[in-house]
């Protein structure tokens, strides 16, 4: 009889420098926006090739920021998918701007530019493509139409850390981008993280404001904006310093589990894309299939953790759909929505295991 396997759907590396590296913060003394912080900033944004890196609480907080510093607020129109985590959305309620939900290229499943130039309007103030799974956005065209527009490219990269677009890694393509440091993601701080990426000075300055209560590095009891406490600590800048020496063999690692997925499933479920001018980096492994809820509970009773990402686009949400005043039409949104299915990818999935999910998924198709 076959041994069934248990297989969670991701897992955060944890080893014995990343421990030492805890316990080092932990004794220091030192808890908030110090030297670890200052140092994973650095690193962070020499890694995506620009100027600036400002640690922030969460992904969430990141986009947050980076709308409040890009000054949209009412009136103003964002232009972003619907097929995406809700995260990309609520903080444009926050700023009490509208967002305006638009369908996708279901080959990649990020943002279609054809679609974007179709909602432009004269309220239009940002496009926040969202590098979704880990695959770029084709952000030429983005870009061509923010430079026609005089618009603000906000690049919600919380998937897609080293992901690359035509040799440049993401986060250094639009005018600022957002990452999430979540435990799922391709590298993580063990907990809640975001972090803020730009070539602006004055736009790194003021989120650096912005998150720690409105007052500038240094100075204590003095205010100049009404800020938020969305601040990074310590210990989890620690934790990322030494994940981030590590993410460039994870990923590696991640697209050869993808090579192997795709040579094994190609007959029974659309596997992902890698367009020409893209290096995926595999956040999620996303198949589109048939009967995909029977085949996640066919997979849940074999031990294998799945996940699906995303079953209900943000248009469709109960906290969102009562605030647009007509719903959308996204038909590629709502179609990959019923069929999209996450399979396990992490550096320590083995080869045994993704056989074991292969097979597996071949057994469900062929019985």
């Amino acid at each position: 009889m076959e041994k069934k396997l248990s297989i969670p759907l991701s897992k955060v590396y944890i080893d014995e420098d990343i421990r030492k590296a805890v316990l080092e913060a932990l004794d220091s003394g030192w808890y908030i926006l110090q030297e670890n912080v200052r140092v994973f900033e650095h690193m962070f944004a020499e890694f995506c090739g620009v100027n600036h890196g400002i640690c922030v609480s969460s992904g969430t907080a990141a986009i947050f920021l980076a709308l409040l510093a890009l000054g949209v607020g009412p009136g103003d129109e964002v232009i972003l998918p619907s097929f995406s985590f809700i995260a990309t959305a609520s903080p444009i309620f926050h700023v009490r701007a509208k967002p305006v939900f638009v369908d996708i290229d279901p080959s990649t499943y990020n943002l279609d530019p054809n679609e974007v130039r179709k909602r432009i309007c004269n309220k239009t103030k940002a496009i926040i493509p969202v590098h979704l799974y880990g695959h770029p956005v084709d952000m030429d065209p983005i870009l061509e139409i923010a430079n026609k527009h005089d618009l603000y490219v906000i690049e919600d990269a919380c998937q897609a850390h080293g992901a690359e677009y035509k040799g440049r890694k993401v986060g250094g393509i639009g005018d600022i981008a957002c990452f999430s440091f979540y435990p799922s993601k391709n590298m993580t701080v063990c907990g809640d993280g975001g972090i803020v990426t730009t070539n602006n000075e004055e736009i790194a300055e003021k989120i650096k404001m912005l998150r720690n209560h409105g007052r500038r590095p240094g100075e204590k009891y003095r205010h100049e904006l009404i800020g938020y406490n969305l601040r990074f600590n310590e210990i989890q800048a620690a934790i990322g310093i030494k994940q981030l020496q590590k993410l460039m063999g994870w990923i590696e690692t991640r697209r050869k589990i993808a090579r192997s997925y795709n040579k094994a499933l190609g007959d029974f479920a659309t596997v992902p894309v890698e367009k020409p001018w893209a290096k995926h980096v595999y956040y999620m492994y996303v198949i589109r299939c048939k009967k995909r809820d029977d085949l996640q509970r066919f997979l849940a009773d074999q031990g294998i953790a799945t996940g699906i990402h995303y079953p209900i686009p943000i248009h469709k949400q109960p906290a969102i759909s009562g605030h647009l005043t007509s719903q959308p039409k996204l038909k590629n949104t709502e179609l990959c929505a019923k069929s999209v299915l996450s399979l396990p990818t992490y550096p320590e999935l083995t080869q045994i295991e993704i056989k074991y999910i292969c097979e597996k998924i071949a057994d469900y198709y062929t019985r």
